[in-house]
C-alpha cells in the first residue's frame, strides 16, 4: 500500500504526544514493507526569539490556519509525483490548514486521527475555567469560542480558529472530502458524532506501544508513585498535590515528571510546607519519562479535562504499572472500569487521597493490578494488534471512496 502521511510538527520546545505518535506509526509501515511519503510542516517555522519575526509568523499562522493555498498546491504536487492509495492526516494546525482535504480526496481515500477535539473546539481541549466544557461541541458552532477567548485565552488569537471549523463545516468537508476518522477510544467517537462528525465514518483505535517492552519485577521497583504530563490545571495537578499533603508522612514518594505553568507554584508551595515526599523532576527526554513509569509502583493521572489517549497511560499498561484516573472522558474506559487501576472523582483532593492511600495499602491488589494493567497491553495496545485496526480503517476508508465516487455524495 502507498501511503501519503501528513503532519503539522508542535513546536520543539514543548514535547507532543501527537508527534510520538505520527512518528510511531510511520515506523510501523515501513517496517511491514509499505511505501510510505511524508508531508510536514514545523510549527517552529513561525517561532522566533526576534520579536518582529515572531509578530509576523503569529499573523501568518492566524491567515492561513483556515486555509492555506500554498499548502494545498504543495501536497497536490506531492500527490501527482506519489500516487498514494491513502492519505493519512495526523494533524493540519496551523500551518497545512483543513483546505488540503479536498484535494487529497481527489486522489485517494483520505484518513484523519482525532488526536484532540480541534475539530469543533478551538482550544482543542473542552476545558473553560478549570471545568469542563462542551459548548461548541454540544451546539456545533464555534462563535461561543470567540466570545470565551478560548484558544490561549484570547479573543483575537480564537478568530481564525473558530473561523476554520465554522468555514470547513460549511463547506462540508468534515463529512465529505474525509472517508475515515480515527478516535482514540469510545468515548470520543461518541462526543465527535455528536458534535456532527458522520458516525459510519468514524473508528476506534487506541495509541500502541512499540516493540515488546521487559517488565520490571514487582520487588524491584522503587516504593513510589509518579505523575507523568503537562503541570498545568487540566492534569489535575494541584489536587494531586493537595492530596499528597493530606496524606503526609505516611504517603509514598510522589515523583511528579514534567514541566508546565503551575510547576513553580506548585514547588513553592510543598518547599513551604516542610513535606519531603513530594519530587518536582521536571522535563525530561521520552526515555527517560518511561523509566520514570516503569520503575515505580503507581501512575496518577486526575486530569479534569478529556484527554485523547495519555501517552502516559499506553506507557503504564506497557511495563505493567497500575493507574489510578480521573472519572472523566475516555480514562475509566482505558483503565477498564477500574481493573487495571483505579477510578476517583475528577477535582476531589480528598477522593483521590482516599483512593490512593486504600489501593497503595493493599500490596497483593496492586500486585494484582500491575498485572491487570500488562494484560490490558498485551490484548490492546501491541504494534501487532494496532497495525490490523490500521490496515482494516484504511481498507475501510478506500471502500467508502469508491462508494461515494460513484454515489450520491453526503450533504453537510
Amino acid at each position: 500500500m502507498r501511503v501519503l502521511l501528513v503532519h503539522n510538527y508542535y513546536g520543539s520546545a514543548a514535547p507532543s504526544g501527537e508527534n510520538v505518535v505520527f512518528e510511531a506509526e510511520l515506523r510501523l509501515l515501513k517496517e511491514r514493507g509499505h511505501d510510505v511519503a511524508l508531508f510536514t510542516r514545523h510549527s517552529d517555522q513561525i517561532r522566533s526569539s526576534n520579536l518582529f519575526a515572531a509578530a509576523a509568523g503569529a499573523i501568518y499562522g492566524g491567515l492561513v490556519t483556515p486555509w492555506n493555498p500554498l499548502s494545498v498546491r504543495a501536497l497536490d504536487r506531492a500527490m501527482s509525483d506519489f500516487q498514494p492509495n491513502v492519505v493519512h492526516i495526523h494533524n493540519t494546525f496551523p500551518l497545512i490548514s483543513p483546505g488540503v482535504f479536498g484535494r487529497a480526496h481527489r486522489h485517494a481515500a483520505t484518513v484523519l486521527t482525532l488526536h484532540n477535539y480541534r475539530l469543533q473546539c478551538a482550544a482543542g481541549i473542552p476545558m473553560r475555567n478549570g471545568k469542563v466544557c462542551t459548548q461548541c461541541i454540544d451546539r456545533q458552532a464555534s462563535w461561543p469560542a470567540v466570545v470565551h477567548g478560548c484558544y490561549r485565552g484570547s479573543r483575537p488569537a480564537s478568530v481564525p480558529v473558530a473561523a476554520k471549523i465554522a468555514l470547513h463545516r460549511r463547506l462540508g468537508t468534515w463529512s465529505n472530502e474525509i472517508d475515515a476518522y480515527i478516535a482514540l477510544s469510545d468515548f470520543q467517537r461518541q462526543r465527535m458524532t455528536d458534535g456532527g462528525l458522520p458516525a459510519r465514518k468514524m473508528f476506534v483505535k487506541p495509541n500502541f506501544f512499540p516493540g515488546s517492552p521487559d517488565v520490571i519485577p514487582w520487588e524491584e521497583r522503587e516504593e513510589r508513585a509518579v505523575c507523568v504530563g503537562r503541570v498545568g490545571e487540566e492534569k489535575g495537578v494541584t489536587e494531586l498535590v493537595d492530596a499528597w499533603l493530606a496524606w503526609g508522612a505516611a504517603a509514598p514518594e510522589l515523583a511528579i515528571v514534567g514541566d508546565g505553568p503551575l510547576r513553580q507554584v506548585l514547588e513553592q508551595r510543598v518547599t513551604r510546607s516542610g513535606v519531603k515526599n513530594i519530587r518536582f523532576v521536571g522535563q525530561v527526554d521520552a526515555e527517560a519519562a518511561q523509566r520514570w513509569v516503569a520503575t515505580s509502583k503507581l501512575l496518577l493521572l486526575p486530569s479534569k479535562w478529556f484527554e485523547g489517549f495519555p501517552m502516559a497511560l499506553r506507557e503504564a499498561f506497557a511495563y505493567g504499572t497500575p493507574a489510578i484516573v480521573s472519572n472523566l472522558g475516555p480514562l475509566p474506559e482505558i483503565v477498564a472500569d477500574g481493573m487495571a487501576g483505579a477510578i476517583v472523582e475528577a477535582g476531589n483532593s480528598r477522593n483521590l487521597m482516599e483512593v490512593a492511600a486504600t489501593v497503595w495499602q493493599d500490596e497483593p491488589r496492586l500486585r494484582d493490578l500491575s498485572i491487570a494493567a500488562r494484560r490490558e497491553y498485551e490484548t490492546k495496545y501491541t504494534e501487532g494488534v494496532n497495525y490490523q485496526s490500521l490496515m482494516n480503517i484504511y481498507k475501510n476508508a478506500i471502500s467508502i471512496r469508491e462508494h461515494e465516487c460513484t454515489g450520491e455524495r453526503e450533504v453537510a
